[in-house]
């Protein structure tokens, strides 16, 4: 099986082990990094799920519909394409782009991603990796940057425009840049949009993405007794 079917179990069984909750048969990141888990298959691994439950409110299987308790309950599947880059991406950047690193940025990329893509990003989730942004008049209005990472790959994610800021090609200049800096790394890029996304879907293709195969992420929450 290609690790990219199943991202994030390789991604915390290799590069990012450090951030594992690991209840053998499933693994999870530590909730306060991102929540998401994977597993090799479904057996053996309802009572992981239920356990993990306990520590944070909703949470993501990547892959097939998990097999769980009573004590849990699945929310919603979300379908995406799971996009892979080949090649360096040769365009031009026009806009100042920084790297996200004091408490500030991390502030500011904290509030954007959730304005524009609320539950997916964490207290410590710019920990995973990388991020970037670009700032006009102080406010930070794009940013893009890495997730999951495994041996040989590493996932984009939080490629977020704030409303206001759209239309002006901030997204493409910031997928180039990260996109080039993990190629730099010996590393490919991939990314996850969901299916129905077709601006995002259109902009990948034209950056030279491929869509390598539909994937879902399984949205779970405790039920309340």
């Amino acid at each position: 099986m290609n690790k990219l079917d199943n991202p994030a179990w390789y991604s915390l069984n290799e590069t990012h082990k450090d951030f594992v909750v690991d209840y053998e048969q499933i693994k999870f990141y530590d909730p306060d990094y991102c929540p998401f888990g994977g597993t090799l298959n479904n057996n053996q691994t309802k009572s992981g799920i239920a356990t993990y439950a306990s520590l944070t409110d909703s949470f993501f299987i990547i892959g097939n519909r998990p097999d769980i308790t009573d004590e849990v309950r699945v929310e919603s599947e979300l379908v995406c394409n799971q996009m892979v880059l080949d090649k360096r991406i040769d365009i031009d950047i026009q806009e100042s782009i920084i790297e996200l690193q004091t408490e500030i940025h991390r502030d500011d990329l904290f509030k954007l991603v959730n304005l524009v893509q609320p539950g997916y990003f964490k207290n410590k989730t710019a920990d995973l990796g990388s991020y970037y942004g670009i700032y006009k008049n102080h406010q930070l209005v794009a940013v893009a940057g890495e997730r999951m990472k495994m041996d040989g790959y590493t996932e984009l994610s939080a490629i977020v425009t704030h409303p206001e800021h759209t239309g002006k090609g901030y997204s493409k200049q910031l997928i180039v840049h990260a996109s080039n800096k993990i190629f730099n790394e010996s590393t490919i890029p991939y990314l996850h949009v969901a299916d129905n996304n077709v601006n995002a879907i259109r902009l990948y293709d034209k950056l030279g993405f491929l869509t390598r195969k539909k994937i879902s992420f399984w949205k779970l929450h405790a039920n309340v007794l």
